[in-house]
């Protein structure tokens, strides 16, 4: 990557992820560099699964980016600074297939070791696919979540990733900038 970044283990990782999840929007990303696209996320986990450190992220049907999860073994999760909030915005109300998302932002793609994410990004999370599933309305024991969430029924595919990779910037790890 051709920013600073130190790459560490998902162990090293000294963050709140329910704050990032929730309060500092990040970017799926999948594809190549020819062919991605990325959108806002918010709705997710971390945690251990099958002795594994592990994302999972929703997708709704019908978004473009399903398309590139389902076609790529890997993906990245970016997160960013403030600064970036109107990229972000952008990438969370515009598809894919109406704009290219990375150049209407101002964004610029590098490369990981098995996928690709934004120079931009204050850490990237890179993840590798390990389960895919939709989910189904007769498996809520909630089921006020259905009408609220799903009036549509437009469930969501879940998807679980291994993390085999993070990245932070530099002074992200020396404690300098974590806000």
């Amino acid at each position: 990557m051709s920013k600073v970044y130190q790459h560490i283990s998902p162990y090293e990782l000294n963050e709140n992820l329910f704050d990032v999840l929730n309060n500092q929007w990040m970017l799926i990303l999948a594809g190549s560099k020819e062919n991605h696209n990325c959108m806002t996320a918010s709705w997710g986990g971390f945690g251990s699964l099958w002795n594994k450190p592990v994302a999972f992220i929703f997708i709704r049907p019908q978004r473009y980016t399903l398309k590139f999860m389902k076609q790529n073994d890997f993906f990245t999760l970016n997160v960013f600074d403030e600064k970036w909030r109107a990229a972000l915005e952008l990438c969370g109300s515009k598809s894919g297939k109406e704009i290219d998302k990375t150049e209407a932002t101002g964004l610029s793609l590098t490369d990981t070791i098995h996928s690709i994410a934004y120079q931009e990004s204050r850490m990237v999370i890179e993840c590798r696919k390990l389960y895919v599933d939709e989910l189904k309305s007769e498996n809520f024991l909630d089921k006020g979540i259905v009408p609220t969430h799903y009036p549509k029924g437009d469930f969501h595919n879940l998807f679980i990733g291994e993390i085999t990779s993070i990245y932070i910037v530099e002074d992200l790890k020396e404690g300098k900038d974590q806000g």
